[in-house]
């Protein structure tokens, strides 16, 4: 199976400058919990994600209003793609590897497509996989 087949298509993407209440709001009212950041609305090249996590580490942890904030202050700049043409094991092997729980599909110029989560894999993979991929991503961070 190759990342499109995997991929959730119907995104919600912010800019760097969107307000990150904004951006929290519309993880709530979408039930998700990761943004794709695009360079503009009309040019949806992905620079960055951001994570109901990030919010929490980057500002609220660190005494920041997350509304007097704009997205770029708290989202993560290296993000880790795939395109539509990975493998569904290239795919685990990455979010693995970064333990990530969500990895975006970008286009050739690096357009945001669609993303894929941990539970799009879980729905298509064997047990084995799925718990694999859980254990893996879900393992201590060697810097702690």
């Amino acid at each position: 199976m190759q990342a499109s087949e995997m991929m959730t298509t119907s995104i919600h993407c912010c800019t760097p400058t969107t307000r990150v209440a904004d951006a929290a709001k519309k993880m709530k009212e979408h039930d998700i919990g990761a943004i794709p950041i695009v360079e503009s609305e009309s040019r949806r090249k992905l620079i960055g994600m951001l994570t109901d996590r990030d919010i929490v580490v980057r500002l609220v942890a660190e005494s920041m209003n997350p509304l007097e904030c704009d997205v770029e202050d708290a989202m993560t700049g290296q993000t880790f793609s795939v395109t539509p043409e990975t493998s569904e094991e290239e795919v685990c092997q990455l979010m693995e590897e970064h333990q990530v729980r969500r990895v975006p599909v970008v286009d050739n110029e690096g357009n945001c497509l669609g993303i894929i989560s941990q539970a799009d894999i879980a729905r298509r993979a064997t047990e084995h996989e799925t718990a694999e991929l859980l254990k893996d991503i879900s393992r201590p961070s060697r810097a702690a």
